[in-house]
């Protein structure tokens, strides 16, 4: 019986609990069984027309935010080991993965909270909060040139991303139903990498005025998602209504939201699909915590503007734009490399959505993963540019497989009451994923794949420059110096460098965690499908 019929037949009522599940592995009542199935998706046309003016309006919002965020994320390793004069942190990668780590666990963790606040308080008000502190955050980095502003910004981005997702996911969920979700997914995925495709563009061409106008820029984006929320309908805020008046009452109790969502991620079909998923986002940040400083370090990427342009390169404005390329026109900057990978999801993924709504979940994220396992290791075989984009490329196949489905698997099991709460803890595994890969990622590369190391090395063993002059030499200059010194163009001195050191085992070890990631969710598949049968 529900609230409102007890209310209504009883003089002092008591407080009802908030419905929840108590069993530890798979939800008893029918309903919730149900949301593990499979459920026939709709045809490609069918499924697009069918979706509604507030999910429009949820992927425009994430669209902007993504595009003000990868503005910075894109350039984050590159600005931190740029060296002081040239306006950059002038750190060292290992140094800088302590603020990777801590910006992975605060963006991570906190939405395993604030995911229940947006079910509790609004979702447009908490997007409006989010977008305050994310303003924040762009202007400290702005403002305080240093390893500490940096970091300060760094996780005041990393809060107003952690209070922005779950209301943007879970109106998407809210607004979207189980015929439509395979494509929902997708083409929200896809929006996110309009804004992933141009924010690293807007940097590109920003930092090669100030890095300063990189933040300011993506300060003054994230401001358009205020003109959004005045378009902004919140589905289900009728319920949530009720649900506070009711509470206010005393005829439904309120619970404690720590301890709600506590009891939630203690049931075993969600912790552990959580934990198995945290090895995909471990992978996945490498390519924009590590990547970029790889290209810009060992790939050349000469080759593929002469495949394009001819020796000269090319002197055209708008084609050195969009592709990000250097001042002179004859090679690609690293953002615009992985920028490959925005663009391909941001032109294609309505149609991998299409077709992975053919397959279960799970084996559609089993595939994903091991397409971006191969990438990762074609990431570090090879200097070759040619190699890197058709790495890049793979890898957004995996994730177009991959991703999109783990966030709709995730909101389609989720109680109807606790949509945000579910979505906000989506991003545990990437707390999980992330915050190991900030540290691991950028130390492994310091070991096996430091240039700067590398260059610093040789210009002792060849004795250009030993003792106290060696010392003196700042963070980020070395390789320059032995450039200078052995009086060879730069291209020779890295082949010479990579074909000395084993560059490409950080990537063969991020592609064994990728591997072991496909097969726990192949058993997770499994292991549900068992439980299904029994029901």
């Amino acid at each position: 019986m529900s609230a409102t019929n007890r209310a209504g037949n009883e003089e002092n009522p008591e407080p009802e609990e908030l419905p929840h599940v108590t069993t530890g592995g798979l939800p008893q009542e029918a309903e919730e069984s149900a949301n593990f199935a499979d459920v026939k998706q709709l045809g490609l046309v069918a499924a697009i027309t069918s979706l509604s003016y507030v999910f429009w309006i949820c992927g425009g919002m994430e669209m902007i935010e993504r595009l003000a965020y990868y503005g910075v994320k894109a350039v984050a390793t590159l600005y931190a080991v740029a060296p002081a004069k040239d306006g950059g942190l002038g750190v060292t990668l290992g140094s800088f993965g302590n603020i990777l780590a801590t910006w992975a666990l605060f963006q991570s963790i906190v939405p395993a909270i604030t995911g229940g606040l947006s079910d509790r308080y609004g979702y447009k008000e908490t997007i409006f909060v989010s977008t305050l502190v994310k303003i924040s955050g762009y202007l400290v980095m702005a403002f305080f040139p240093t390893y500490g502003g940096f970091f300060a910004g760094a996780l005041l981005l990393a809060t107003g991303t952690a209070i922005f997702k779950p209301g943007i996911q879970a109106t998407l969920v809210r607004s979207t139903s189980r015929e439509n979700s395979s494509m929902a997914w997708g083409i929200f995925y896809q929006t996110v990498n309009i804004g992933g495709f141009l924010g690293p563009l807007v940097a590109g061409y920003m930092r090669k005025l100030a890095w300063r106008n990189v933040f300011l820029a993506c300060a003054v984006i994230i401001c358009m998602n205020f003109l959004m929320l005045l378009t902004y309908k919140e589905p289900g805020k009728e319920e949530r209504l009720e649900r506070a008046r009711q509470e206010k009452a005393g005829t439904l109790k309120r619970k404690n939201l720590v301890a709600e969502s506590l009891l939630e991620l203690k049931k075993t079909h969600v912790w552990l699909y959580l934990l198995i998923f945290s090895g995909f986002w471990f992978m996945f940040n490498a390519l924009f915590d590590v990547l970029p400083n790889h290209i810009q370090d060992w790939v050349d990427t000469r080759s593929i503007v002469t495949t394009l342009f001819g020796t000269e390169g090319t002197t055209n404005p708008v084609v050195k734009f969009f592709i990000v390329m250097n001042k002179s026109g004859t090679e690609i900057q690293p953002e615009g490399m992985l920028n490959i990978n925005a663009g391909l999801i941001m032109l294609t993924c309505f149609l991998f959505a299409s077709l992975s709504g053919k397959m279960r979940a799970t084996t559609s994220m089993v595939i994903g993963t091991l397409f971006a396992s191969l990438a990762i290791v074609l990431s570090g075989f090879s200097t070759l540019g040619w190699i890197s984009v058709g790495a890049i490329a793979i890898f957004s196949v995996g994730e177009m497989l991959s991703s999109p489905k783990f966030s709709e698997f995730i909101g389609n099991f989720a109680p109807n009451d606790k949509k945000a709460m579910y979505l906000g803890f989506s991003q545990v595994p990437l707390a999980v994923g992330w915050t190991l890969e900030g540290k691991v990622g950028p130390s492994l590369y310091e070991h096996f794949a430091s240039k700067e190391r590398f260059a610093r090395e040789m210009l002792e063993e060849k004795g250009l420059l030993v003792g106290d002059a060696l010392k003196a030499l700042k963070e980020g200059e070395a390789f320059d110096k032995l450039v200078e010194l052995s009086h060879l163009d730069k291209w020779t001195v890295t082949h010479q460098l990579y074909a000395t050191h084993n560059v490409g085992m950080v990537w063969y070890i991020m592609a064994v965690v990728g591997v072991a990631t496909a097969f726990g969710i192949y058993l997770y598949g499994q292991w549900i499908s068992r439980l299904m049968k029994t029901k």
